[in-house]
């Protein structure tokens, strides 16, 4: 049997169907038999290349050549040109891609498919990550090398703040303000500590950071040791990470074997030892006081704030807290200068984001794009499309906690400031893509079953909230809900966004929120016909039948006013 080692992607949305799509991909399929490549060449379907200038498109990989349109008159020559004779059919080539103005670099060459853009995962299956010598050899410790010789920890807090870099994990905190803060925190000693606790579901960019390139983990962290006077720092990792575990390990005796974890790094003054703590699994832990809490051996539960960690972190101590994605994004700033960064991105939101993408798409993953690409584009681009026979309806960005973006705002360049300025957030990097089968109340009960469990319960608004909430979702997808429901939640979430306790709580409530806002027509279907849109929910009983909880009778009685 001969291995596949081309593949052929045929636009099979309505418009290219209607130009002779479904020809095309037949005349195809008949080429490649007559030039026996059947078996080295696979042909599927793409949905929607977010192209309507050159349809019907063919897609050439590993080659990430687009032509359109292509006629089925076309197919022999290009099967017998491209697939058999390895030769490029410039004739048929579509024209540079329309892309967002915040993503031009996605204008490649004409008729080419863009390369990801990394900085984070450059040498993720690249290298082997167990080995310090492949590392070193790929500009590994070169970062380091420089900061402890050329510059001084105030140069590498400035060089931080000049390109940029905003926090990955979901806030997007500028990341060299925050280390200022530390540096300039009256008391030591001063610790770091990297949250690697990815608990949020659907999120998976981290593992596999910390998997194909540990080193890059270790030297970040080093670094940032160094710039805010830090001798000690803790990677708190998921404990279901065995993988990532095993390779930090290693990637720690590797570097203390090699005088880059220690006594007087690089002959400096400087000397700093790193520790792997692997967490028992509570999605809380992801919150970064509650990660301070389990890691001084303590319930996980969130502090109140202020103080905030940056200066009563760890034991008490100034304590710098950063995810693994806004640690990794260090040494190549350090090594290449804030200005080489601010090349990727925007104005705003300058570098690179690491997304997983997954859902009703034909390729799901893990991607590193430049920040400021649409969510059209990446699924058009990196997914692939939609699957057959899917329209895209929604997408969750950043896991449970996430936002809801309906088909409308598709087209936002996906950067902290636009989606702030759309009225939603970027999350920590996971997108679910979801087509017309999703149900909008389905899915934001799901997600706060999910908050509902993982709550730590210290809080009434998050503790009650994600109940009642849960309650009132499962009698809507019954066809129990009432229209008073519609008011009800978003008046929730505004209430647990204001007063919980931490993180959970505060962004548990935005799935209910973004459902009534975004998709609020389909939540009446529930509530006032009594079905679902998107045929998911049972509708067993009569609308109205059930009562709700005594629980959630209770907190409506207390929103009355009194008198």
């Amino acid at each position: 049997m001969k291995t596949i080692r081309s593949m052929i992607l045929v636009s099979e949305d309505e418009k290219s169907n209607r130009l002779g799509g479904r020809e095309l991909f037949q005349s195809l399929q008949a080429a490649l038999q007559e030039f026996d490549l059947q078996e080295e060449v696979a042909i599927s379907t793409i949905t929607d290349l977010g192209r309507q200038d050159a349809l019907p498109m063919v897609v050439v990989y590993p080659d990430a050549v687009i032509y359109g349109p292509v006629t089925p008159a076309d197919a022999h020559f290009l099967v017998e040109e491209h697939l058999y004779k390895g030769r490029i059919v410039e004739r048929l080539l579509a024209p540079a891609p329309e892309t967002s103005d915040n993503a031009s670099w996605l204008s490649a060459r004409k008729g080419a498919l863009p390369a990801e853009q990394r900085i984070v995962l450059q040498r993720a299956g690249r290298i082997d990550p167990e080995s310090i010598d492949e590392y070193i050899v790929n500009d590994g410790y070169a970062a380091l090398g420089k900061a402890l010789t050329e510059m001084s920890p105030a140069d590498v807090i400035a060089e931080v703040e000049k390109a940029g870099l905003q926090g990955r994990g979901g806030a997007g905190f500028p990341v060299g303000r925050k280390w200022g803060f530390v540096a300039g925190a009256p008391g030591n000693p001063k610790y770091i500590v990297c949250n690697a606790d990815e608990s949020e579901p659907g999120t998976f960019k981290d593992r596999l950071i910390m998997e194909g390139d540990p080193f890059a983990l270790v030297e970040a962290i080093t670094l940032a040791g160094y710039a805010i006077g830090a001798q000690e720092g803790y990677i708190y990792i998921r404990g279901e990470y065995g993988l990532a575990y095993q390779r930090l390990k290693n990637a720690i005796e590797q570097a203390h074997a090699y005088g880059m974890l220690g006594k007087n790094i690089f002959n400096s003054q400087f000397s700093f030892d790193l520790h792997v703590h692997a967490g028992a699994g509570a999605y809380i832990c992801g919150e970064e006081t509650a990660l301070l809490e389990s890691l001084e051996g303590k319930r996980g539960e969130p502090r109140s704030r202020p103080p905030y960690p940056t200066t009563h972190g760890l034991w008490g101590k100034p304590t710098l807290v950063n995810n693994v994605e806004s640690l990794a994004n260090v040494p190549p700033i350090i090594r290449n200068g804030a200005r080489w960064y601010r090349t990727y991105g925007t104005p705003s939101s300058p570098g690179t984001k690491v997304y997983t993408i997954m859902g009703q798409i034909n390729t799901p993953g893990v991607i590193e794009v430049p920040m400021g690409i649409t969510l059209r584009e990446v699924i058009a681009i990196y997914g692939h499309g939609m699957k057959p026979g899917s329209t895209f309806k929604l997408a969750q960005t950043g896991g449970s906690s996430g936002s809801i973006i309906p088909a409308a705002l598709q087209d936002i360049p996906m950067d902290f400031e636009s989606f702030r300025k759309a009225g939603v957030s970027l999350g920590s990097g996971a997108l679910l893509i979801c087509d017309q089968t999703t149900c909008i109340v389905d899915l934001a009960k799901v997600l706060l079953q999910f908050f509902r469990f993982e709550s730590c319960g210290k809080c009434t608004p998050c503790r009650i909230g994600t109940q009642w909430a849960y309650e009132t979702l499962v009698h809507i997808t019954q066809g129990q809900g009432q229209l008073s429901d519609l008011d009800s939640l978003p008046k929730l979430a505004s209430q647990m966004e204001m007063i919980s306790h931490c993180g959970l709580g505060q962004t548990a409530g935005v799935p209910m929120r973004d459902m009534v806002k975004n998709f609020r027509a389909e939540v009446e279907a529930h509530i006032v016909q009594g079905t679902c849109p998107a045929g998911v929910c049972p509708m067993k009983a009569p609308k109205g039948a059930a009562k709700k909880s005594k629980r959630a009778a209770e907190h409506q009685a207390a929103q009355q006013p009194a008198g």
